[in-house]
């Protein structure tokens, strides 16, 4: 039962990017450079924990690959040589020691074997331990449409329910092959929902026959947003796949054990205001570097 404040975020970025491919080879896609609304060139990641943190979560971990410890250490824990942060204008010199002051939140988590997103996950059960906590993708970043950023509008809803939320945006039919999907009884119209069914990627047949939800039209569906808030329940279903060495499409993946999780303990579902910007694609990196900085 999600009883406490929400501390905790997890971000894994252990993949290998392998749909951006070549540029991955040098530069992970968590540190592609997206341009901010001050005009701030800064990788992707800082955009997510600076997210989370914003929306008042006091403790970030990231799960990496062993190989790159060493790159986001060296961006999130250790400032700048002397002679480069010399060099650097004055407002960039305290972004700087901003860049700091978040690394300190930041701890860094290791997944030893590339075994899928939901083994990624799971490698942070030890640091969340027994809490409520959010869980973003580390390759989309978020805009909201209204006052209160993407990641608060989860932990608001959070407050209002007793169990795991997922977030939720409105995708066509021509699409909902690439993403998680849901289905379920609308508690406030076009925005909260008691979630009956997650599937990953449906076909549309599928997707029309068991994916429908009331009032919304038979070419759009409920599509995971990116952002989750989430029971230490979770890691016990994935400890399960794992142990059982139960996997889909070769790898252990998170939405049959979020299934299981809304099966044992309910779910909420919530249309996020605002929108949510995909850089793990090259076409949806080179829009996103368009659209995001126009925000």
């Amino acid at each position: 039962m999600l009883k406490n404040q929400v501390r905790k975020a997890v971000i894994p970025i252990a993949g290998f990017g392998t749909r951006l491919f070549p540029a991955t080879k040098v530069v992970k896609k968590e540190l592609f450079p997206i341009i901010d609304q001050d005009g701030r060139a800064k990788p992707v990641i800082i955009a997510i924990i600076e997210e989370a943190i914003s929306a008042g979560i006091a403790e970030v971990a990231i799960v990496v690959q062993p190989d790159d410890q060493e790159i986001f250490e060296n961006l999130l824990k250790n400032p700048p040589k002397k002679e480069l942060l010399d060099k650097l204008s004055p407002l960039n010199q305290e972004y700087s020691r901003y860049l700091e002051e978040l690394g300190s939140k930041i701890t860094i988590l290791l997944q030893e074997e590339q075994l899928g997103y939901g083994h990624a996950v799971f490698c942070a059960k030890n640091w969340v331990q027994n809490e409520p906590f959010m869980l973003m993708l580390g390759d989309h970043i978020y805009a909201s449409d209204i006052e209160k950023s993407c990641a608060s509008q989860i932990l608001d809803v959070d407050k209002q329910v007793n169990q795991s939320v997922v977030g939720l945006t409105i995708m066509p039919a021509e699409i909902i092959h690439k993403a998680g999907c849901v289905t379920g009884v609308w508690q406030d119209l076009n925005s909260i929902l008691s979630v009956t069914q997650l599937y990953e990627k449906p076909t549309i047949d599928y997707a029309q026959q068991h994916l429908r939800v009331e009032g919304m039209s038979e070419n759009e569906f409920l599509c995971i947003f990116g952002l989750y808030l989430l029971t230490p329940k979770i890691f016990d279903f994935l400890a399960e796949h794992i142990n059982q060495n139960f996997r889909e499409r070769g790898e252990f993946q998170l939405t049959s054990c979020l299934e299981r999780l809304r099966q044992e303990e309910g779910m909420t579902g919530y249309v996020v205001k605002g929108k949510c910007f995909d850089t793990g694609l090259p076409d949806a990196y080179r829009q996103t570097m368009i659209d995001f900085r126009k925000l």
